[in-house]
């Protein structure tokens, strides 16, 4: 898989118009070719390619909301340590136990454990296109990852990263409510369940997770910069050869979703819609509302093609 590359001198990322913080302000990259320059030769570089993605963001940034989106829509396969993390917590498997106290005391876990999870299910999706969600988190295991992955003959072809500003995420763990055994996420803010206190599926009991206060918070993404910025620039550098980065910025998963989608669609149009999307995309067209968001998206996406592009850019 070859992308076309324009190397230029190591520049720091320009802050947005937010003064806080975020990842994409932290990282010294070397800059690639703009996003329209690599989209008008997309059809040609990645059609019937394999999408092999990663995503990162910060604890609360919507990589599973979004992860979910993905899947729900392309015919992608999802595999989400935290979701499989989770499921073991649940369960009180040997490493879930040893998995929760990590958690509990606000730490990152040890790649040893985060291998175990990961390896053999990579091993068994072969040509099918995928999104790996939450691993690595660190340059030791981006290494160990992409090692595995070359030996594989199955390189990565896409990384995201999820820029949302520390004290959106901060005002939105303070809400949030989990569903465990499925990983399903609620927001009292803006995203209630039916029932308060209960999962809208099964009914069964909703809880907060250990980690979802702000004295563990601060330093879980104290851990998150120090981790995943020299990450980050690994992936950017000259030694990252196949995947592209790309950093979506926004407050909510609704504002990033279209970013993301836009950016899957463009550089992998062989990834095929599922249908039950493509039946509901129809049907809501015929709601006013719905036809002007699409063509919201439309207007987004073309211009997304014109000089001056993106914020897709990292």
């Amino acid at each position: 898989m070859n992308f076309l590359f324009a190397r230029a001198p190591s520049i720091r990322i320009a802050p947005t118009a937010t003064a806080h913080r975020s990842i994409s302000h932290s990282v010294s990259v070397s800059k690639a070719l703009p996003f329209y320059l690599n989209t008008l030769r997309s059809a040609e570089q990645n059609d019937g390619k394999v999408l092999r993605m990663l995503m990162f963001g910060k604890p609360g940034a919507g990589k599973g909301t979004l992860s979910a989106r993905l899947v729900k829509k392309y015919d992608i396969l999802s595999l989400s340590t935290g979701d499989l993390l989770r499921q073991h917590i649940a369960e009180r498997t040997e490493v879930g136990r040893q998995a929760e106290e990590i958690v509990a005391q606000g730490s990152l876990l040890p790649d040893d454990v985060m291998l175990k999870v990961v390896a053999s299910k990579l091993e068994s999706l072969n040509n099918r296109h995928w999104i790996l969600d939450g691993f690595p988190r660190t340059l030791g295991q981006g290494k160990l990852l992409d090692a595995h992955l070359q030996n594989q003959n199955t390189p990565l072809s896409l990384v995201v990263n999820l820029d949302v500003a520390d004290n959106v995420i901060l005002s939105r763990i303070s809400d949030r409510w989990v569903h465990l055994p499925s990983g399903r996420v609620y927001n009292m803010s803006y995203n209630r369940p039916k029932v308060d206190g209960f999962d809208d599926e099964t009914g069964e009991p909703l809880t907060r997770r250990p980690d979802d206060n702000p004295e563990i918070f601060s330093r879980r993404l104290k851990q998150f910069y120090d981790s995943t910025s020299p990450l980050l620039a690994y992936y950017a550098s000259p030694v990252n050869k196949l995947a592209r980065l790309i950093t979506l910025q926004g407050e909510t998963s609704d504002e990033i979703w279209p970013q993301l989608d836009a950016v899957v669609r463009r550089l992998f149009p062989g990834v095929r819609e599922r249908i039950s999307s493509i039946s509901q995309r129809r049907y809501s067209l015929s709601d006013p509302f719905a036809m002007e968001q699409e063509k919201r998206a439309i207007k987004r996406g073309a211009a997304s093609d014109a000089p001056n592009p993106s914020k897709f850019l990292n």
